[in-house]
This record gives C-alpha cells, sequence and structure tokens, in this order.
C-alpha cells in the first residue's frame, strides 16, 4: 500500500510541473464544509471536520460512533456507519488527493468475539476505491488505529477546474462469534472517553495546468 507523503513547507525553490505530484501544500488556507452527513454512526450535530495549520491534513472528529452486541445492544446496533459529503475549497491552481487515512477507536471485545472496521472514499462522479478493512479480535479492551496507504502513483486527484466534492465512507460491525451475548457486551467505537476520536486524511497536492 502506500507511501505516506511528507511534505515540507519551505521549498518554493522546487518548481514542480504542472501535472506532477506536488508534496507542498498550497500556501493559502483550505476550507472543508460539510455538505451531508449520513449513517446510524454520526446522527446529526456528531461529526465535525477540521484542517491543519499546515495543509497537510484534515481531521474528522466524531462523537457518537459505536457498534456492539450483548447485554444491552439492539439487533441493529452490531453495524454503525457514516456516510459524509464534504466540499474543500482549495486555492486556484492546485488539486489533491487522499495519501493516507488513520483510524483511531477504541474497543472492548470479549474473547471469541471480533471487530471490523472498514472505510473508502472518493470523489464525486468518480469510481470508488477499494474498501480497505481491519479486524481486531477479541480479547481485547485497548484503543485501536488503523492507517489506509495509497501508493503514489495510485493516488486518485480531483480533475482540475472542477468542482467536486469528496465521499467518505467508514463502517464499523461487531460480531459475537462465540461469546457470550446473554452476560457479556462486546462494542467498537470511533470515540473515546472525553466524546471525541480523530480519524485523520493526509493530503496529496498536485499543480494545475
Amino acid at each position: 500500500m502506500l507511501n505516506a507523503v511528507a511534505a515540507a513547507l519551505l521549498t518554493s525553490a522546487i518548481i514542480i510541473p504542472p501535472g506532477a505530484p506536488n508534496e507542498t501544500p498550497p500556501p493559502d488556507h483550505i476550507t472543508i464544509d460539510i455538505v451531508t452527513v449520513n449513517g446510524s454512526g454520526c446522527p446529526a450535530g456528531t461529526a465535525a471536520v477540521a484542517v491543519s495549520e499546515d495543509n497537510k491534513a484534515f481531521t474528522v472528529t466524531y462523537s457518537d460512533y459505536l457498534a456492539q452486541v450483548g447485554v444491552g445492544a439492539r439487533p441493529t446496533d452490531f453495524r454503525k456507519n457514516c456516510q459524509l459529503n464534504l466540499r474543500v475549497n482549495v486555492p486556484q491552481g492546485f488539486t489533491y488527493g487522499i495519501a493516507q487515512a488513520d483510524y483511531r477507536g477504541f474497543a472492548h471485545l470479549e474473547r471469541g468475539a471480533y471487530a471490523i472496521q472498514k472505510a473508502n472514499y472518493y470523489f464525486q462522479g468518480m469510481s470508488q476505491n477499494d474498501s480497505a478493512s481491519h479486524r481486531y479480535n477479541g480479547p481485547h479492551s485497548d484503543d485501536w488505529q488503523a492507517t489506509d496507504q495509497t501508493e503514489l502513483a495510485a493516488i486518485v486527484y480531483s480533475p482540475c477546474g472542477e468542482k467536486r466534492n469528496f465521499n467518505i465512507n467508514t463502517e464499523l460491525r461487531v460480531y459475537p462469534g462465540s461469546s457470550n451475548t446473554a452476560t457479556t457486551t462486546s462494542f467498537a467505537s470511533m470515540d473515546s472517553t472525553d466524546g471525541a476520536i480523530d480519524t485523520t486524511y493526509r493530503f496529496s497536492w498536485k499543480t494545475c495546468p
């Protein structure tokens, strides 16, 4: 999978031809607007987006993203998902792709239970990338972290000169496996005891002709 794009801010002396992958973020700050939010893992008002000061990444923060099975869980609680439709406003002359996505959360899984985290992302009107998935087996009661990486040559960029929203689809599933759901509860979340955990997406930039 992928090499993370390590971007340096001070490379103004390097001339990068239009259309070539650009490790330097644009000098002007970008903004991201949430257009729509759908899914059982991100009820209205529970997902927020922030852009890093160096324009190298943006972070999605969830505060109510929890899948669970067992005592206290409803039959539908084993699967939670979130679909975000974002408008990324970038300076003229630049376009972007996603080089790396880092997901973090907490899971408590009884012996025999397991959880699966899946994600994919794509630009509106373009093909979806293949979903990446990560499995966590019980017994486990700790933070979890997953990283999806894309080789530089395989990064999909938003077409230059076009406004295309960026879609992020994430999913958490918890399966009881051989655990006893009559007496135990297993869960996985993309949140934490303080109500938020960050999911970070790292940009790869290109200059447009």
